[in-house]
């Protein structure tokens, strides 16, 4: 009973915060300086996580660059937005997510068509210029979710991009744990989960804490794509504690 009284009282929270984000979004973020949309952003995404109960761990600091991380739920955007406010690069269908879908098109994200080539060379231009006016861009290479027990190999062809515009690359390693500090799976966007699904495992979960771990950067010149890639994979692989993926 007290669980779902909870549950009931964040999704309630999370409602009116998405709808304070539409309003924000459509009369405000258009006409304000980059800047300020950046302390927006993060001030919003510090909040929603508010809203859905979950607490935040950071250690290191953030610069600018090309950040890479693990990818383990839709929330992970809003845990690294919420310690540093960033371009996103994100999969098609996010466009056509209600509500989350409408903030991410008009709050900077790239949207990246899978399996097309052009649509990944339009995207790595894209983030070569965002890159060289020293912004802050989040990509997640392994190009889908994991239960957070693992991480994928991730693909190189972004990787580029940090090359191009002469940028390093910061891995994020991150992490979900319960109140138990066990690993947790309620944030967990795989398999056939829906939204809604995965957003009641969230607001239904106890002690929720969300992790995520700032490591060294990696410098890109004089390397390759597949180079920082593997380096990456690595550096985060070691850092959340996952088997290393064959």
């Amino acid at each position: 009973m007290l669980t779902a009284l909870r549950a009931g009282v964040r999704l309630t929270r999370l409602a009116l915060h998405l709808l304070s984000g539409l309003a924000t979004a459509a009369s405000v973020y258009p006409w304000i300086s980059p800047a300020r949309r950046l302390m927006l952003k993060q001030r919003w995404s510090r909040q929603l996580l508010e809203c859905l109960g979950v607490e935040l761990q950071v250690s290191g600091t953030a610069a600018a660059g090309l950040f890479v991380a693990n990818h383990i739920s839709f929330l992970d955007i809003y845990v690294i937005n919420a310690v540093t406010p960033a371009t996103f690069v994100a999969k098609e269908e996010v466009r056509r997510w209600p509500l989350i879908g409408w903030l991410a098109t008009r709050t900077d994200t790239i949207f990246l068509e899978r399996g097309s080539r052009s649509a990944v060379q339009h995207a790595r231009a894209k983030l070569v210029e965002q890159l060289r006016t020293d912004r802050r861009v989040v990509v997640f290479p392994e190009g889908t979710t994991t239960r957070g027990d693992r991480v994928l190999p991730f693909h190189g062809a972004l990787f580029q991009a940090a090359i191009d515009a002469g940028a390093p690359v910061t891995p994020l390693a991150l992490r979900y744990t319960d109140s138990t500090g066990r690993r947790s799976e309620a944030p967990a966007y795989v398999d056939a989960i829906t939204l809604w699904q995965a957003l009641r495992a969230i607001v239904s979960a106890d002690g929720l804490l969300a992790q995520i771990e700032v490591l060294p950067p990696i410098a890109s010149h004089n390397s390759d794509r597949r180079h920082l890639a593997a380096h990456a994979h690595r550096a985060i692989t070691h850092a959340v504690g996952a088997p290393h993926a064959a």
